[in-house]
């Protein structure tokens, strides 16, 4: 029987809507909680900018510019050019949202300039695999199936290759997690210390960033179950013949 082949039973129509469903989830939890708070003007007010600007300064770090994004939920930390990218609203306005969004990704800068965050090196190492990884694990795992219909075993090699590429996406996906959790857990500290939010501030704050941990969580989830699942198929097959 061909290494590809497997039935569209209830099991897997119902796998299909699981890892279409749970990054959708994600995506809608964090898009209703961003639109909710970007409207919940803080009252020290502080944009984004001058949020992640006092917290560079209050933990003595130089060399890193605050630059305005043109996309919205576009914010990210780039330690190659040394530069924090934050979208529009969140860099000139002083919202919830800003405050939690742009002290998240002060976290990183923190993790990258003060706490030698060995999880974010491990992270960035990996972007090159990963990348290498994403783009030829499911090519190669095809081109195995589609082989060992016509050659036999030289395909489960061709498709087990395919898997190993895939393990490093996984693995990326996975590292991603204690990167992002200490980043938001560093910003609510911050925000705190630094007196930028009072507590209902503060709980606000963290909702932002418990809504977009999700993200994170439904990626490795659904990485995770893409690699199991050619894992199964593979072994399975491999037992049939």
């Amino acid at each position: 029987m061909p290494l590809g082949y497997y039935g569209m039973s209830g099991s897997y129509i119902l796998y299909f809507l699981l890892i279409m469903l749970i990054p959708l989830w994600a995506q809608f939890k964090v898009k209703r909680t961003y639109e909710r708070y970007k409207k919940v003007r803080t009252k020290s007010g502080l944009t984004g900018k001058e949020v992640a600007e006092i917290i560079m300064q209050a933990n003595g770090i130089t060399g890193v510019k605050v630059v305005r994004g043109e996309v919205e939920l576009s914010d990210h930390y780039d330690p190659t050019n040394n530069i924090v990218v934050l979208s529009p609203i969140v860099h000139d306005q002083p919202t919830v949202a800003s405050v939690a969004i742009a002290a998240h990704e002060i976290g990183h800068v923190i993790q990258d300039k003060v706490a030698d965050y060995k999880p974010m090196r491990w992270r960035h190492s990996l972007v090159p695999l990963a990348n290498l990884g994403g783009n030829l694990s499911t090519i190669l795992i095809m081109v195995g199936f589609l082989l060992t219909g016509l050659i036999g075993q030289f395909g489960y090699t061709v498709a087990w290759i395919g898997v190993g590429f895939m393990l490093f996406a996984v693995l990326f996906q996975v590292v991603t997690l204690p990167v992002e959790f200490d980043a938001s857990k560093r910003a609510l500290e911050q925000v705190a210390d630094l007196n930028i939010v009072d507590d209902q501030e503060h709980r606000h704050c963290r909702k932002v960033l418990t809504a977009a941990a999700l993200t994170y969580v439904a990626a490795a989830m659904v990485a995770l179950m893409e690699l199991l699942r050619f894992v199964f198929i593979l072994l399975n097959s491999n037992n049939r013949n």
